[in-house]
């Protein structure tokens, strides 16, 4: 019997591209709520208990508020906004984080999908810290670029629609300028930081495709590392790992620039390590769509462990 899903919010981005990765499978019903029902409180929670899994693709407090009608023990629960994201008692949904939490995930009724800029950056960090090479207290810093596609709706509007109130024309924009983006206080937690990174996210006028890099001075690092102890352990971390590809120092090496759509309509994570040993310096870079992997993808992911599927079901 198919596997009963309903995606609470199914109208917006994310939402819209789980439902099209759902669409093709039958091993999963996607239930839906009718468009004069779905703003009704009352059927909404009969959907959510009915359900063998839920996916929030809601603001948080609309998230919260969604938990909280669930009283049927038997429902798994992902939610795709960052209610849950450093919460103890969710599974934090990036299987590939360490050895062990792809039995968290597959364990959980409750899991949290990661933030795009967050998993990408945790994905970076986290391997170094845990190898010893970048230390818990290091000052780290992060820039990134997505495609518009990541501020959902509304940046999408101001970006696509010329009647839109709000409609650009510009090329690029720096934001998150107060240095209080949403996405910091799951990078400090999931990367093992002792200090909050210091993030600057940006936006590119593309709809989709994400990167982001971490600069790191080798000569300041205990022992300094070279671009090849960051290479190892990356490659040991995610050794084995269907949807994350570290790319091998020769070919990372030969590159003259990297292309941010390059993965998108995959659930793939690349991983790059750009470096100038003699001036001590390097780059860790990490490419992906925004709404693959770094959303609607990954949600999938962890909707497979969570039912007990094959992790890649679904998903390329």
């Amino acid at each position: 019997m198919a596997a009963k899903i309903f995606i609470d919010g199914e109208a917006g981005t994310t939402g819209l591209q789980i439902r099209a990765r759902l669409a093709v499978r039958d091993d999963v019903e996607v239930i839906s709520l009718s468009d004069d029902t779905r703003k009704d409180s009352g059927a909404r929670a009969d959907m959510l208990n009915g359900a063998d899994l839920a996916i929030l693709c809601l603001p948080d407090d609309a998230a919260r508020d969604a938990v909280a009608m669930i009283d049927n023990p038997d429902v798994k629960v992902i939610d795709a906004s960052t209610a849950h994201r450093v919460h103890p008692d969710w599974a934090y949904g990036f299987p590939e984080l360490d050895a062990d939490q792809v039995v968290a995930i597959e364990a959980a009724k409750r899991v949290t999908n990661p933030g795009c800029y967050a998993l990408s950056s945790v994905a970076i960090i986290r391997p170094l810290v845990t190898a010893g090479i970048l230390p818990a207290d290091y000052p780290v810093t992060i820039n990134a670029v997505s495609g518009y596609s990541g501020g959902g709706r509304k940046m999408i509007e101001s970006f696509e629609d010329v009647n839109a109130a709000d409609y650009t024309e510009e090329a690029f924009r720096v934001y998150a300028l107060s240095l209080q983006h949403k996405h910091v206080p799951e990078i400090q937690v999931h990367a093992n930081l002792d200090h909050r990174p210091l993030f600057m996210p940006s936006v590119g006028r593309y709809s989709q495709g994400m990167i982001v890099q971490v600069p790191l001075a080798l000569w300041s690092l205990p022992g300094k590392p070279t671009s090849q102890d960051l290479h190892d352990a990356l490659a040991t971390h995610y050794d084995g790992m269907r949807f994350v590809k570290v790319c091998p120092l020769e070919d990372s090496s030969k590159m003259t620039g990297v292309q941010p759509e390059a993965l998108n309509g995959t659930n793939e994570l690349h991983l790059y390590v750009f470096a100038n040993d003699a001036e001590g310096q390097a780059v860790v870079m990490a490419l992906l769509d925004n709404l693959g992997k770094g959303a609607s993808g990954q949600a999938v992911q962890n909707m497979n462990l969570m039912l007990g599927f094959d992790a890649a079901a679904g998903l390329i």
